[in-house]
């Protein structure tokens, strides 16, 4: 037999086959003969195949170079495993990394079907089949060993009878496939089908019976009288019920006006929540659909006021309206100095033939659609101040001579402190109010004039307004030649108090008069100045100089003075 044919054979010998009888004692004489025969020169040439061959590229390295140890640490991380895997986390509703990444690469898989001969599986296998233990048997693919007792001693010679065993060893050989029966292979793993059924239930029927109503069966025989008894019975029970209800009547429309009251009150509780919301997204409407007036109100400049000599132009920019006060007339303004974008309106009617009512409204820069307060009062407001401190609270003079003080932090439209017949009111129109400095007690207080002659300082006690005259004015008048005219009382239009010192006041009357009056000398003027012809609307000490004043009347001129000097500095 040639060399490399015993070659090949060996290195089939690798190869997993299942031994059947019969063919263990061709194939051990098979391996003696090929253990017998001498290579001769075919084995040199196989030798001569496996020597090594040098590249032309590879480096020559030195004898120290290929002696250094290189050590390489291998891992089980899989280069190519992707790193960026995301999942959706329920319990934080958000996308989070997946730290554990799956490192293994399966390159192959192959499910076969072979068992161990010594395997439990095996051995039922066997069993089952009805098999002896040596057809039964399962080869692993390693070779037999040497020492196996030989079948046949006869050599064979030729590469026939070779040929011949190897067809017969092949487990897929026609011969092998006829001589043995082929054992069935289950699965290698030990595998039980269960199964298992879940009882439902038991339903369960629950009922009661409730106990019959008592039932009783009565008979009588009833005569007139019994029955005129019932019936008299029957009335005074009534009349009993009806005593009860008027009690009980009387005890509900307490509880219901109670009631009634909490209703409101919680009503308005209700209310004022949405109301500041609400008044804080009108407000933002507002300005976003008048921006463009809010920016004239910044940076508007008229560039034609160039071309006027000394000459300007006004550009109106709010307009403030309120349906309810359309037949009025606007008599007072005030704006309020700690809220800048705030100012109050009094109104009423300068028509002294038809008085009737009027209406002190506050107006805000930030929502010029409706106003922020409104209070309606029996009669027309003519004049209005507001506190520099306490700027929630504001005075008021009336057309009826009556003053009040109004309080924006309480609620209803009624005001907090009002004058009386009682408590000293003013018999004539009050024409100006104007708040002073707290008093020892630390009271508030304010001033007012009106045309009865008489400047009044009130001051808020506890719940009344205690008034105090300061001076009454009275008019000079001219003696006529052959009668005498008896001096009359002077109507004051206006005052102003001196910013530095207190008791020093100005009083502007109807006459067109101004007198400079002090408060510890009631009895007499200062000094009187014949400033006007008509009466004096208006007049005002100068914030910077201490002794100038400014008036302005209704004959159309605006005079400047100086106290200590009687004739104007200045006639506009």
């Amino acid at each position: 037999m040639p060399n490399n044919v015993a070659a090949s054979m060996r290195k089939g010998s690798t190869v997993q086959k299942v031994v059947v009888p019969g063919a263990k004692s061709t194939k051990a004489a098979s391996k003696k003969k090929d253990e017998d025969e001498d290579p001769g020169e075919g084995w040199d040439e196989w030798a001569q195949g496996k020597a090594l061959i040098k590249p032309p590229d590879q480096l020559e390295l030195s004898e120290a170079e290929l002696k250094e140890e290189i050590t390489r640490i291998l891992t089980a991380n899989n280069p190519h495993a992707p790193q960026n895997i995301v999942r959706y986390s329920f319990k934080e509703r958000s996308y989070k990394p997946t730290s554990a990444v799956d490192q293994m690469a399966v390159h192959f898989v192959l499910e076969g079907s072979l068992l161990h001969e010594d395997s439990d599986e095996a051995r039922r296998l066997r069993a089952k089949e009805g098999l002896p233990e040596e057809t039964a048997t399962v080869d692993t693919g390693v070779e037999p060993d040497e020492d196996e007792p030989e079948t046949s001693d006869t050599p064979v010679e030729d590469g026939g009878e070779v040929e011949e065993a190897g067809e017969e060893d092949r487990p897929d050989s026609v011969a092998s496939k006829t001589d043995r029966k082929e054992p069935k292979v289950t699965n290698q793993f030990n595998f039980s089908e269960r199964a298992s059924q879940t009882l439902n239930n038991p339903l369960r029927e629950r009922s009661c019976q409730t106990e019959p109503p008592p039932r009783c069966t009565f008979t009588a025989t009833a005569t007139q009288w019994d029955i005129y008894d019932a019936y008299v019975e029957e009335l005074q029970k009534q009349e009993t019920n009806k005593e009860k209800q008027k009690a009980v009547a009387s005890k509900k429309d307490n509880d219901k006006g109670k009631k009634k009251t909490l209703l409101m009150e919680t009503q308005t509780d209700d209310i004022t929540k949405v109301g500041k919301a609400s008044k804080i997204f009108e407000r933002m409407v507002n300005q976003n659909s008048f921006d463009d007036i809010a920016q004239d109100f910044k940076y508007f400049e008229d560039a034609s006021d160039e071309f006027r000599d000394q000459e300007g132009t006004l550009l109106p920019l709010w307009k403030f309206q309120y349906d309810k006060a359309k037949r009025l007339s606007v008599t007072a303004l005030c704006w309020n100095k700690k809220y800048q974008d705030l100012f109050a309106v009094g109104m009423g009617s300068y028509d002294f033939s038809k008085q009737g009512r009027g209406m002190l409204v506050y107006y805000s820069l930030k929502n010029s659609a409706y106003p922020e307060f409104i209070y309606p009062t029996p009669s027309g407001v003519l004049c209005l101040d507001i506190h520099e401190q306490h700027s929630y609270l504001v005075a008021v003079g009336f057309y009826d001579g009556c003053v009040a003080v109004y309080n924006n932090k309480e609620d209803g439209s009624e005001p907090m402190y009002k004058s009386t017949a009682k408590t000293g009111k003013h018999t004539d129109p009050v024409w100006q109010v104007r708040w002073q400095s707290d008093d020892m007690d630390n009271n508030h207080n304010f001033c007012s004039v009106s045309s009865d002659g008489r400047v009044v300082s009130w001051t808020l006690v506890k719940n009344e307004l205690v008034f105090t005259d300061i001076i009454r004015l009275s008019l000079n008048a001219a003696v006529s030649e052959g009668a005498e005219q008896q001096p009359g009382i002077a109507c004051g239009t206006s005052f102003d108090f001196h910013k530095q010192i207190d008791y020093l006041f100005l009083v502007g009357t109807e006459e067109g008069k101004i007198h400079k009056c002090s408060k510890t000398y009631s009895s007499h003027f200062l000094e009187t100045y014949n400033a006007h012809s008509m009466a004096v609307d208006a007049v005002k000490w100068n914030h910077f100089h201490p002794k100038v004043f400014i008036s302005c009347s209704s004959d159309w001129t605006v005079k400047i003075w100086e106290h200590t000097i009687n004739p104007p500095m200045c006639k506009l």
